[in-house]
């Protein structure tokens, strides 16, 4: 038990790390809250400051989520225990709940797609390579962001029941299935926003180191409806 919370607490603080508003404000001297869509998160970044700055905090996200999982459990556990892959799942709810809600941001931060990338090519390669595949299809055919990521998702938790098939379950298994099933329900839900403004025909597709000024608006908008709500 003590050991799970000290993977939990180490993940968190790393997963925590705010890279899209440091290189907003290092680099661009801008605060990525106030700008663009105002998400804390790679897409912004690069709609803002350019894909190359879009790239890179895509992978230093995606890092956050990979490291924890990756060298924090074999710290407390052989690779062969019974709690290893328990182990792992903590950690990588750890670093995506650290992304989207940061200390140091008042607990605001991003939608956890690229640290939930990460965390998912320790995990299960397998599946990650689903969800890239079904990110690149749905991104090469819309160019939308949003919505490629919430089938991405969706094709990681389902390329991994494929995979596990009758072990899902399974002593082993078992808390990663339901990482599989809640992780995208979460980023999901984390999209809803965008979810709306698909609906709606509004959701605009992805351009490199420019902001629409009405996009902008509209979205600052409704970000401060969503930020009353969440006061109520």
């Amino acid at each position: 038990m003590f050991d799970a919370l000290l993977i939990g607490l180490f993940a968190y603080i790393c997963g925590s790390i705010p890279f899209a508003w440091l290189i907003g404000k290092w680099i661009g001297g801008i605060d990525i809250r106030t700008v663009g869509s105002g998400n804390v998160g790679a897409t912004n970044i690069g709609r803002t400051m350019g894909a190359r700055w879009g790239i890179c905090v895509l992978v230093l996200d995606a890092l956050k989520g990979l490291l924890p999982v990756l060298l924090l459990p074999p710290l407390f556990t052989d690779a062969d225990a019974p709690d290893f892959v328990h182990l792992k799942v903590i950690a990588a709810v750890a670093a995506i709940l650290g992304h989207m809600c940061p200390v140091w941001l008042g607990f605001k931060g991003g939608k956890g797609v690229a640290t939930a990338l990460g965390v998912v090519l320790v995990l299960s390669p397998y599946a990650s390579l689903g969800a890239l595949v079904a990110f690149g299809i749905v991104f090469a055919w819309k160019r939308i962001v949003s919505i490629a990521s919430i089938f991405a998702v969706l094709a990681f938790g389902i390329t991994h029941f494929c995979v596990i098939g009758k072990e899902a379950f399974s002593s082993v298994y078992w808390s990663l299935s339901l990482f599989a099933i809640a992780a995208p329900l979460l980023i999901i839900w984390r999209h809803r926003s965008n979810i709306v403004r698909l609906i709606r025909g509004e959701e605009k597709a992805f351009v490199s180191g420019k902001i629409d000024p009405k996009m902008e608006a509209e979205i600052e908008q409704e970000t401060e409806t969503e930020s009353e709500a969440d006061q109520r």
